[in-house]
């Protein structure tokens, strides 16, 4: 089996730099404190520190769409879960009128400072107007 740090030269290179949303440095992350139940749901979950790293790291590697994906997710750690099912749910066909999609990206923008999600939202908008895919 190959050694994560190999397998991740994010973890190799820049392990001190990585932080968990609680802050916590992912190399001071143990299996031990995983398996006594010592860990907070925070300490499992990702930054939007590491996801950004993540995104430069598959931008130099040529991987522009995977970056692209990883910054809009970094923008999304700061919306709550159960707003984050709310945007899911309306941006699925059928389910939001083109308004309440613009509205939804206008949120992102604002509310959230995502950007580049808030432009994805847009573009699904026009999108869903041309193929008829928004509520009637």
């Amino acid at each position: 089996m190959t050694e994560p740090t190999k397998r991740y030269p994010l973890m190799q290179h820049a392990a001190d730099e990585l932080h968990a949303a609680s802050g916590r440095a992912l190399n001071e992350i143990t299996l031990d404190e995983v398996a006594a139940g010592e860990l907070t749901i925070a300490d499992t979950q990702i930054s939007a520190a590491t996801l950004r790293a993540q995104a430069d790291v598959a931008r130099q590697a040529g991987y522009t769409q995977l970056a692209e994906n990883l910054a809009r997710a970094a923008e999304l750690t700061s919306v709550p879960n159960d707003e984050m099912l709310h945007m899911y749910d309306l941006l699925r066909p059928g389910r939001a009128a083109y308004a309440e999609m613009i509205a939804l990206a206008e949120q992102l923008e604002y509310s959230y400072k995502a950007p580049l999600c808030a432009a994805l939202v847009r573009e699904a908008a026009e999108i869903y107007q041309q193929r008829g895919l928004l509520r009637r």
